[in-house]
């Protein structure tokens, strides 16, 4: 207790880092314990944030804010109907042609493992392939039962998703438009010793909102670059694989390797080991050198400066947390938590912070 009584002296003493304590943990509890009743208001708030680039170049052209603001929301509306009305009918149907060509594909792929002993004895026994095959049967019985309550569950979403549809919107034209009014009425109510919290938000702000705004932009790019080679080298399905292949690249490292399982199933049950199915192979790997290579370099440069071993460890942990949407805000997450250590007091720092409010030094806690 004696040698953690200097360091709470040193650190959490501090109103500044207290402060930004307490801030991190109620953000963190609101949206842990809040996130399903606040969704379209969090929703709005990102979708505000990260419209606020658009709103501020159209105001360069000498355009008022309400009309910049009701330019972008308009345009935001009729992106949200094209999806609504263009693009979710045309993903529904190819899903579910492909569920249909499912059972197919189940008993080819048996038939392919029946072979794998007779073919390859010194590598397969016909045990090992029966209990293979028994554990799929499992799986694939498991995967049915989660795709009907999974519909049935969207069945009974779907209302709240039309009031969230019209809701949004006008969440973000508000936030938008009252931007200056909203913060002004938030500080106000933030006590002095908040110079640390705006010095992370600073730094979190370079980063936050270029990296999500590219990463959207990315996805989009990549979805419809997939989408069109697919198509043209007649694969089955090719919108909705380059829906694959664009949700991939939310995943560093690790999405290309796990978007190639579905690409190469889908190539193969429709040509088998021939030549178009190398062709889509090849394509789905130029794709993801051309996102790796230049388009990630363009859209992402020195946006965000995180270590592997970081990114990796963020998506393990955020995206157990929260899912799809911990896995995509990842990265941004984990750039906050470098901008807090960065800002964090270190010991030279605590230290001069006590010794400018007591006009002594602090004792020594022997660490030194």
């Amino acid at each position: 207790m004696n040698s953690f009584k200097p360091w709470f002296d040193r650190y959490l003493s501090d109103p500044q880092v207290v402060f930004l304590t307490t801030s991190l943990l109620l953000g963190v509890a609101l949206i842990v314990l809040l996130g399903d009743i606040f969704a379209p208001v969090f929703g709005a708030l990102v979708l505000a944030y990260l419209l606020e680039a658009p709103v501020r170049g159209l105001q360069g052209w000498h355009l008022p804010r309400t009309a910049a603001v009701s330019v972008v929301v308009a345009l935001l509306v009729a992106g949200l109907l094209f999806v609504l009305l263009a693009l979710v009918p045309l993903l529904a149907r190819q899903a579910g042609q492909f569920l249909q060509q499912v059972p197919h594909m189940v008993d080819r792929a048996q038939q392919l493992l029946a072979g794998l002993p007779h073919r390859h004895p010194h590598l397969f026994t016909e045990k090992q392939i029966r209990d293979l095959m028994s554990g799929l049967g499992t799986q694939l019985a498991g995967l049915r039962e989660s795709v009907v309550e999974h519909t049935l569950s969207v069945g009974m979403g779907l209302l709240t998703w039309l009031v969230y549809l019209v809701l949004i919107p006008v969440l973000v034209f508000l936030f938008l438009k009252d931007k200056d009014r909203i913060l002004g009425w938030i500080r106000a109510y933030m006590p002095p010793g908040s110079g640390l919290a705006a010095e992370v938000w600073r730094d979190v702000d370079q980063q936050l909102g270029n990296y999500v705004r590219g990463k959207v932009l990315e996805i989009v790019l990549i979805w419809i670059v997939s989408g069109g080679v697919f198509w043209m080298l007649g694969l089955h399905y090719a919108m909705l694989v380059g829906a694959v292949v664009g949700l991939s690249v939310v995943i560093p490292y690790v999405g290309a390797m796990v978007g190639t399982i579905p690409i190469a199933a889908v190539a193969y049950f429709q040509w088998g080991w021939a030549l178009p199915a190398a062709y889509v192979l090849i394509a789905y790997g130029a794709i993801h050198f051309f996102d790796g290579n230049i388009l990630e370099p363009v859209l992402f440069a020195g946006v965000v400066d995180l270590h592997p071993v970081a990114i990796i460890i963020a998506l393990l942990f955020f995206g157990g947390v929260w899912g799809f949407w911990g896995v995509f805000f990842a990265i941004p997450l984990a750039a906050l938590a470098h901008a807090v250590l960065k800002a964090w007091p270190r010991r030279e720092d605590a230290r001069r912070r006590l010794e400018d409010r007591s006009g002594s030094p602090p004792p020594d806690d022997g660490s030194n």
